[in-house]
């Protein structure tokens, strides 16, 4: 009997020790499979501002499984040094190919020039930058004030009129990023902005012949907008009143705005003069005098 029990201790003990054995062994195949999965990526160890070069000590490689590994990431740190960043790079963010200039670059402002662009400074003071509120990457359109000439060279009225429109801000003073405090954004005197050749050309007439002024837009709305310029005469002829949009809501979204009923004055029509009622017929007699006849009238 005790033999039996002893046998019956012995198999139960076989096989669960048969269990974790084979248990543990497929764990670890399935552990190699996973870590032959895995890719070292370059990471930012720290914050890399926007045309900054990237030295060695700024990276460090992380292990991301094979079908997660983003899109022209790196695997050696060794490529990555010298290259400069087109975008701000946050802390343990994979750095792509495409956050990178092209090798070669220098750093500063002309690493995040496209290629067929230009960057064009102009002055701003207090409204012409809106208080400070237009950071690099901001978005806007340029308004020029200018007194446009006739035939023979003869001054007309001042007329404004937006010349470029959806014009992207690379820089505010020195600063290819948002300043750090409000009061250095405040006090900055000139912007960069990101301009075709064409465009630049334009920028230059108007900040020389006129008065520029930029006005901000929402960086999702890059829509066309054709204007035909203002001058006194337009201006004075005043504006309808319409309801103002949420924060942030799109054109699709707002409600269809009629345009204000014109006022249109209705001369009465003339009536025709009455026509003139023919005299009444006069009372006549005829007097026969002797041999002599006549007619007389009465009223």
């Amino acid at each position: 009997m005790r033999n039996k029990r002893f046998f019956i201790v012995l198999a139960g003990a076989l096989l669960f020790g048969l269990l974790a054995a084979v248990s543990v062994s497929r764990y670890l195949s399935s552990a190699q499979a996973y870590t032959k999965s895995l890719r070292g990526v370059a990471v930012a160890k720290v914050a890399i501002p926007v045309g900054t070069k990237i030295i060695a000590e700024q990276i460090t490689l992380v292990q991301f499984p094979q079908e997660s590994t983003p899109d022209g990431a790196f695997d050696s740190v060794e490529k990555l040094a010298g290259r400069v960043a087109v975008t701000n790079i946050a802390p343990k963010e994979p750095i792509t190919e495409a956050r990178l200039a092209p090798e070669g670059t220098a750093g500063g402002l002309s690493a995040i020039i496209p290629e067929g662009y230009r960057a064009m400074t102009v002055k701003v003071d207090d409204v012409v930058g809106i208080s400070g509120f237009i950071m690099p990457g901001t978005l806007v359109d340029v308004v020029v004030v200018i007194v446009p000439t006739g035939n023979g060279a003869v001054a007309q009225d001042p007329i404004s009129k937006i010349v470029l429109q959806n014009i992207k801000v690379l820089a505010n003073g020195q600063n290819i990023d948002k300043p750090e405090s409000e009061r250095e954004a405040s006090s900055v005197k000139a912007v960069t902005l990101l301009v075709t050749p064409e465009q630049a050309e334009k920028l230059a007439l108007a900040s020389s012949e006129g008065k520029l002024q930029l006005v901000m837009r929402n960086s999702i709305d890059q829509g066309d907008e054709q204007t035909i310029g203002i001058n006194k005469r337009t201006l004075l002829g005043g504006d309808v009143a319409a309801p103002q949009p949420e924060p942030g809501s799109l054109k699709s979204e707002r409600p269809e705005q009629k345009p204000a009923p014109r006022r249109v004055r209705v001369q009465a029509e003339a009536k025709p003069a009455p026509a003139a009622q023919p005299a009444p017929p006069k009372s006549s007699v005829e007097m026969i005098e002797g041999a002599k006849k006549r007619s007389v009238d009465f009223p």
